[in-house]
């Protein structure tokens, strides 16, 4: 038996996981973390935001129901440098950046690891899809893709370090959600038929432009269009309102379909091209986690992706020195877009993923 501290965030995939854990007969308790006040948010927190009050009252209520200890962790100082203000900044910079991962690198998997293990507990539990187990031959823990790839979150769980992996349970990695919300609605759990959480839980209304500029005022101002040779086509509304191979609302009439294909926040411009102009055949990416080796000693044959919903592809993994990575893909990859994650696997196991930083 072991001792599990569960992150319950309200929903009913956190609250599955800790009844699991409790039925197979671990000594199980509960934590919700608070990472910002609906204050902050502004008008975008009068939707139904994660992390929220109720969502705590919903996590109290379920540990309530399963008779274990609730506690909340208050987190929201470091949530606001490791998460929040990277966000505004990676935009400013010209980026699209993924929160959630700097959230599982720095809080969730980060600092409730830490916190855990002081508290004297074996283990901090999830509701995320995914596996973990550990290599035989290597001895090194693996983090492998949910058996249910319809739900499978391994694409943001690539920063977990072999520490943090050997510390870990995620007790759904081998279910659907069907099943989860079946055990939900069975034990009667408040939040059964609680619907997902889909947009970030700091903009819950999906306008990261107008976060933004609450954020940074003054930091998003228009500037020009241009093309690849640098002649201007327009004006722009700032260039954080605006992501690699986006086409609509650019609003410029150029007499056949344009993309955008670049930004530089340094000119405060933001380059149009043809769809032709969006792919590339390799990146290079930084921050990376490298999970199925110590160091990359020569190139290795992955399948690869560049957002979360994409289909792998074929492509090579190298060390290019400095703390930086390459990805050379078989087939040119649309929109790569700096900021975003590069996530590497090796069949169902995550062989590393780092932020994109260029196209190369």
């Amino acid at each position: 038996m072991a001792r599990v501290l569960v992150g319950m965030s309200g929903g009913v995939d956190s609250s599955v996981a800790a009844k699991i854990l409790l039925d197979a007969g671990h000594e199980v308790a509960g934590v919700t973390l608070t990472l910002y006040t609906n204050d902050n948010l502004g008008p975008a927190a009068k939707g139904r935001t994660c992390c929220s009050l109720s969502d705590v009252e919903d996590a109290r209520a379920v540990a309530y129901k399963l008779g274990i200890d609730h506690f909340v962790f208050n987190f929201r100082e470091l949530f606001a440098e490791r998460v929040m203000k990277p966000f505004v900044d990676s935009y400013l910079a010209g980026e699209t950046p993924n929160p959630c991962i700097e959230c599982n690198r720095h809080i969730k998997f980060g600092k409730l690891v830490e916190r855990a293990l002081l508290l004297g507990y074996d283990y901090v539990a999830t509701g995320h899809y995914a596996r973990i187990d550990r290599d035989a031959e290597t001895g090194r823990w693996r983090l492998l893709k949910g058996l249910d790839h319809t739900k499978d979150q391994s694409y943001v769980l690539y920063p977990l370090t072999q520490d943090q992996l050997a510390h870990t349970l995620f007790p759904l990695g081998g279910m659907d959600k069907f099943e989860a919300r079946q055990i939900a609605e069975a034990a009667g759990l408040v939040n059964a038929r609680k619907p997902d959480s889909q947009d970030i839980c700091f903009v819950p209304d999906g306008d990261y432009p107008a976060h933004i500029e609450r954020a940074a005022p003054d930091r998003v101002k228009p500037g020009p269009f241009i093309d690849a040779e640098g002649r201007v086509l327009g004006e722009h509304r700032g260039v954080p309102r605006y992501t690699i191979g986006q086409r609509r609302g650019i609003a410029v009439a150029l007499g056949k379909p344009m993309y955008v294909i670049a930004k530089d926040a340094a000119s405060n411009t933001v380059t149009l091209g043809e769809d032709r102009e969006l792919f590339a055949s390799a990146l290079v990416a930084g921050d990376f986690n490298l999970i199925c080796a110590e160091e990359l000693e020569e190139p290795l044959a992955v399948r690869a992706k560049i957002r979360y919903n994409q289909t792998e592809q074929n492509a090579t993994l190298s060390y290019a020195g400095d703390g930086l990575y390459r990805v050379d893909f078989e087939r040119p990859q649309r929109a790569v877009a700096p900021g975003q994650a590069v996530v590497c696997y090796l069949g169902e196991a995550v062989a590393g993923g780092g932020t994109i930083r260029t196209q190369a």
